[in-house]
């Protein structure tokens, strides 16, 4: 249920990079992917340092653990915006 939780909240982060100018590897799908992989990613990572347990299971699921996602969902489409920016300042300059 903790990864069912950190994909959700993702996906509602992902929906704000509309307001981004579209810079991000592979699009809004590279967009997508990032956040998506880096909520889980962190949101393991948090886990098993704050709980003791990698991936939560139904009853230990909370808001709390949910939220866990947030930074790595933000930095997983900083990682997917800063690498497309870089591609395409790299193209501009050939």
């Amino acid at each position: 249920m903790g990864v069912l939780g950190w994909v959700i909240l993702s996906l509602a982060i992902w929906h704000f990079s509309i307001w981004v100018p579209d810079r991000f590897w592979g699009g809004i799908v590279g967009a997508l992917i990032g956040s998506i992989v880096g909520g889980v990613v962190v949101g393991i990572v948090i886990a098993a340092i704050a709980k003791g347990t990698a991936v939560p299971g139904e009853k230990a699921t909370d808001v709390g653990v949910v939220l866990f996602a947030l930074p790595g969902s933000l930095l997983g489409m900083a990682a997917i915006y800063l690498l497309g920016l870089r591609r395409e300042r790299s193209a501009s300059e050939r």
